[in-house]
């Protein structure tokens, strides 16, 4: 392996791990923290307030972060592989895991963010579309807080195996 390709490699392990914690991180504060507090207001309360965290949540650095997780967790697996490093199996499960959050969320939670935001401004029905999304919304992000974390446990394993091999 050429010292660019180790140079590279390691840059791109580096950027996954921290694109994957700064997601995971999001992820776990969102199931212990922001749902709870948002599960104690009313039904219309409720809605309101997650209308305006995922109007705001969607912006260019939220996505350059959430998609840069697996885009550099694929670019350091590719770099590593040609040195058969010890970081290969830990990268192939970290893109496994961030793939599958991305997955749950393209297929989970935008479809369910979509229909509180197409409820606004009126949200007639607070009651039941609350009790369509709420519960439903929090179990697969405790789902996707955990494949987030798995990966970044896996990413970070991956920066020390291939840190002993190199050093």
């Amino acid at each position: 392996m050429t010292t660019a390709t180790t140079t590279a490699g390691t840059a791109s392990l580096l950027g996954a791990t921290l694109a994957t914690a700064m997601v995971a991180g999001l992820l776990f504060s969102f199931a212990h923290s922001v749902m709870p507090g948002l599960g104690t207001l009313d039904d219309r309360g409720f809605l309101t307030s997650f209308q305006r965290i995922d109007a705001a949540i969607s912006n260019p650095w939220m996505m350059l972060t959430f998609l840069g997780s697996p885009v550099l967790t694929l670019a350091a697996l590719l770099l590593h592989l040609p040195g058969r490093s010890p970081a290969v199996p830990w990268l192939v499960v970290a893109l496994v895991l961030v793939v599958a959050t991305v997955v749950i969320t393209g297929a989970i939670h935008l479809p369910l963010n979509a229909a509180v935001q197409d409820a606004a401004p009126d949200l007639v029905d607070s009651a039941g579309l609350r009790a369509r999304f709420e519960e439903r919304w929090i179990r697969w992000n405790v789902l996707r807080t955990v494949t987030s974390t798995g990966s970044l446990a896996c990413l970070a394993w991956a920066l020390f195996v291939a840190g002993r091999a190199a050093g």
